[in-house]
């Protein structure tokens, strides 16, 4: 009897592993992710250029910047603010971007990608390299960042000595 009630509750156990639906096929990410890739590209290239509304408009409204040795940076109009006066900086010490990508992906409306960067002056040396991810959300069919940080490979510079 009891080889009988195996017998039966294999046989069970078989038909409905059986009927279980299949595992949906993969969900081709490649175009959304190449998308993330280009405005990344785009960010680097109005950078260089100074063109800040292009930066910007890579932004979500409700994004925020958390750049390196500074407070996080909310929203388009404190992200314009930020982007401005980080922009300037960089064009009066004749800096450069240069990003470098090192991967990502897509679940469903979210999607992330990081990489490296090195800024370069004038002469062309770099002055500071780092990583940097990012955090994009698809809303009306486009992509746009809602999150932004980076950080130098550099140690952090040690507090100054206290005075005599």
């Amino acid at each position: 009897m009891r080889t009988f009630s195996t017998a039966v509750v294999l046989a069970t156990l078989i038909t409905f592993g059986a009927c279980a639906p299949a595992a949906p096929p993969p969900v081709d990410t490649s175009a959304d992710e190449a998308a993330m890739q280009a405005a990344t590209k785009t960010w680097g290239e109005a950078f260089n250029a100074g063109e800040v509304d292009r930066i910007v408009a890579l932004y979500a409204e409700d994004a925020v910047v958390m750049p390196p040795n500074a407070p996080a940076v909310s929203g388009s109009a404190a992200i314009r603010e930020f982007m401005a006066a980080f922009v300037a900086e960089a064009k009066a010490g004749g800096l450069m971007m240069g990003l470098g990508e090192t991967g990502g992906g897509v679940s469903g409306d979210l999607g992330w990608h990081s990489g490296t960067y090195a800024v370069t002056n004038a002469a062309g040396v770099a002055v500071e390299t780092g990583k940097w991810v990012e955090t994009w959300r698809r809303a009306g069919g486009e992509w746009r960042m809602i999150r932004d940080i980076w950080n130098t490979d550099a140690a952090p510079t040690p507090p100054a000595a206290p005075a005599k």
